[in-house]
């Protein structure tokens, strides 16, 4: 085994090699929508089911979230592209998040056609983890696609998204 370093690009680059996935986190409250590209999203129990995703507290999507206690997961495909490019600069709060795309409402947000599977979250608690928040969530409602593979994320350093 190789010596543990301490170095911060040592640091970064191990955590690089953690895969995940990346989904597309919307939000709805008082009439208002938002959403924000999320990558920090793993299972968190089996009884109940349970998620954990990690949100920046500035996000609009955040605030959303607090005032409504929950949220919808649309899970990108392998092809994360189009989703990249339209959500990867984030939307304010009076930015239309949604313009061009196909979406359906649901209570927990808006649905994305595109998405390969959907997760519809229940918060029940929230704990600070540096500069995101991490939302604890039962899944009380889904679908999904089984035929679509989601697109698995590697990145080169884990000192930036």
């Amino acid at each position: 085994m190789q010596e543990l370093k301490t170095d911060r690009d040592i640091l970064g680059e191990a955590l690089g090699r953690i895969p995940s996935g990346c989904s597309i986190l919307t939000a709805a409250h008082d009439g208002k929508t938002n959403g924000v590209l999320v990558s920090w999203v793993q299972q968190a129990s089996l009884e109940p089911l349970m998620v954990t995703v990690c949100v920046k507290e500035e996000r609009p999507a955040a605030a959303l979230i607090n005032g409504s206690g929950k949220f919808l997961l649309n899970v990108i495909g392998t092809d994360p592209s189009a989703m990249f490019k339209h959500f990867g600069r984030g939307y304010s709060s009076e930015e239309d998040a949604f313009a061009g795309l196909v979406t359906h409402d649901t209570e927990y947000g808006p649905a994305l056609a595109d998405a390969i599977a959907c997760l519809a979250c229940r918060v029940e608690g929230k704990a600070p983890a540096g500069d995101h928040d991490i939302y604890i969530a039962e899944v009380v409602a889904a679908h999904g696609d089984r035929t679509k593979d989601p697109y698995v994320h590697i990145r080169k350093s884990g000192l930036a998204y």
